[in-house]
């Protein structure tokens, strides 16, 4: 029985793995992934003393032009009737508009719920965490696939969707297999950098401000604020409240290299001067985003990339179309027509 392997548990990756259970039930389908948990950059982070409250430290809510929602109406209808998607009520102050028939929508239970739907719906797929892969070696007509503190594997099939920089480090036969103009093409893709900052405060603690979510501009640190349960309408008293901010991609940049504990607390200045009188934060969570989201994705856009068809080892992810919602479903999409053909 043909084994699948995906690597990272992102957008990308789960919706492959649905796709796949759903269409080939009779693969075996592994998913590995190096954090601790799924949602690559649609990440939920918990307090670490209410599991209640909760804050999106990556993708914030999920815009549907026009052109989309038509295009993938079928993934939002899902995910609506799922209840893991749902109206944006308030407005985004400072939002650039995508176009006059645009909707929002925010994910009640955190922006990584759309991540493990679909890994749900990938019911016997084999989903491991804390799998960093390293090298891939071409063993005849399979894969065997190496990773950090543990045995290597063998697939008969390998899909990778992390960021198309961390394609290019992964070690054994992979740089081999490139063709010059797909090297090329690879290495021009850029990504913006940024650090987010999630406060968890007490139940009794009160943020006074008139907007759930806010871009800020002309400032040199902070680019975007949401007091993140004021954004998904379950504003509660019994229940804690927690604020995200995101740093500008020149502060991200400027900073990248430092540790956290050293950024943190340039963060939290620039914020009590933007918002003086906010409470204090009963817990911290400061996150580093090397590769936020995508500036330069492969040319053209193509959503994949076949570096072998026999045994198939195929990249995909938002590097290969456009960095967001929608681009993950692209590129997950023709990804899924490639496992198709070849399986």
């Amino acid at each position: 029985m043909s084994r699948v392997l995906i690597v990272g548990a992102g957008l990308t990756g789960s919706l492959c793995a649905c796709l796949l259970r759903r269409e080939m039930p009779n693969k075996v389908i592994v998913v590995w992934d190096k954090s601790g948990g799924a949602g690559g950059r649609m990440s939920t982070s918990r307090s670490p003393s209410d599991a209640s409250c909760i804050v999106d430290l990556g993708a914030q809510y999920i815009t549907a032009t026009t052109y989309y929602a038509k295009m993938h109406q079928n993934f939002y209808e899902e995910l609506l009737a799922h209840g893991v998607l749902k109206p944006l009520v308030s407005s985004v102050e400072g939002e650039v508009m995508k176009d006059g028939g645009h909707k929002n929508y925010v994910s009640p239970t955190g922006v990584s719920a759309i991540v493990k739907h679909f890994l749900k719906q990938s019911a016997g797929a084999e989903v491991f965490f804390d799998h960093h892969v390293t090298h891939i070696y071409q063993k005849g007509a399979i894969w065997e696939v190496c990773r950090k503190g543990g045995a290597p594997e063998q697939f008969d099939s390998v899909v990778l969707t992390m960021p198309v920089p961390q394609i290019l480090h992964l070690q054994g036969d992979v740089g081999s297999l490139l063709e010059k103009s797909q090297r090329q093409q690879l290495e021009a893709v850029s990504y913006s950098s940024r650090y987010a900052l999630g406060l968890f405060y007490k139940a009794q603690a009160h943020i006074d401000v008139p907007w759930a979510a806010k871009y800020i501009s002309n400032n040199p640190c902070i680019r975007f604020i949401a007091i993140d349960d004021k954004k998904r309408n379950l504003e509660s008293p019994e229940c804690g409240t927690s604020m995200v901010v995101h740093t500008s991609v020149p502060f991200g940049i400027k900073h990248l290299e430092e540790a956290k504990e050293q950024v943190e607390p340039l963060i939290l200045e620039e914020l009590n001067k933007l918002l003086p009188g906010l409470p204090q934060p009963d817990s911290i969570k400061c996150q580093k985003w090397r590769y936020s989201q995508v500036r330069s994705s492969v040319a053209d856009c193509p959503g994949q990339m076949t570096l072998l068809s026999q045994p198939l080892l195929v990249c995909g992810g938002d590097g290969f179309t456009h960095s967001n919602f929608d681009g993950c479903i692209e590129s997950a999409l023709k990804v899924f027509d490639v496992l198709k053909h070849s399986l």
